[in-house]
């Protein structure tokens, strides 16, 4: 690692250069990226060890997520060893992961309110007034060993992750569980999500329920289609 250019010296040129290097990088503005770094510093205690600042940390995470960088690509860019890499990648993940649960949750807990997209609207209010979101997966490449890669591919083909979200009416996650492989059916992530205390999952209160698509039982408090509508948008 002999480039004069360290990662420190590199993640600094960007936050006092031009807006678009940032967004490039690090798909994030440069006062979003100095905004998370102090929530992730002061909040759940990403520290600066003796070799590397709590910037440079950030960096290489955002940068690999952001571009898909390589351990090798990213040894040349911050002039690091793979395995400072790596340990420093997972340190932020744990910091944000934790991040994650906190803000990923319902604004209000109890669902005491109706949303305000239903209320002022007499199409859904006699119908919805009772919902409180809807649930869905998606399916997230993947990127894992050859060795490690048949469990994760489903019906798309290639390893991806299958991830439940819920979602409010303001557009908003409030749950969601990711991990789970390619292969494994919407069902079984439901009903462990639900089933599990450790998840947390923002259950709806008696008298309210969540919109679920066919891939998901119909039980109290999740709501699915009539069997044999049509309502997926391609199908239109």
């Amino acid at each position: 690692m002999d480039s004069k250019q360290s990662g420190e010296t590199w993640i600094r040129e960007i936050l006092d250069g031009h807006e678009s290097h940032c967004m490039i990088n690090f798909r994030m503005s440069k006062i979003v990226f100095t905004s998370l770094l102090r929530v992730l510093e002061t909040r759940y205690n990403l520290q600066t060890s003796r070799h590397i600042s709590s910037s440079e940390m950030l960096g290489i995470f955002l940068y690999i997520l952001g571009t898909g960088a390589k351990v090798s690509q990213c040894r040349e860019r911050f002039q690091r060893s793979g395995s400072t890499i790596s340990r420093y990648f997972v340190v932020v993940l744990e910091k944000v992961s934790r991040m994650a649960t906190d803000l990923i949750a319902p604004e209000d807990p109890f669902f005491s309110s109706i949303p305000e997209q239903i209320r002022n609207d007499s199409r859904y209010m006699t119908h919805f007034k009772d919902c409180i979101g809807a649930i869905d997966g998606t399916h997230i490449a993947a990127i894992l060993p050859r060795n490690e890669q048949i469990p994760y591919i489903g019906r798309k083909g290639i390893p991806t992750q299958n991830v439940m979200a819920v979602c409010d009416f303001n557009m908003c996650f409030t749950f969601v569980m990711a991990g789970w492989e390619g292969s494994t059916h919407d069902t079984r992530i439901f009903l462990d999500a639900i089933r599990d205390p450790k998840y947390k999952f923002p259950h709806p209160p008696n008298g309210k329920y969540y919109l679920v698509d066919s891939g998901y039982p119909q039980m109290k408090g999740y709501l699915g289609p009539y069997s044999g509508q049509r309502y997926h948008l391609p199908v239109f």
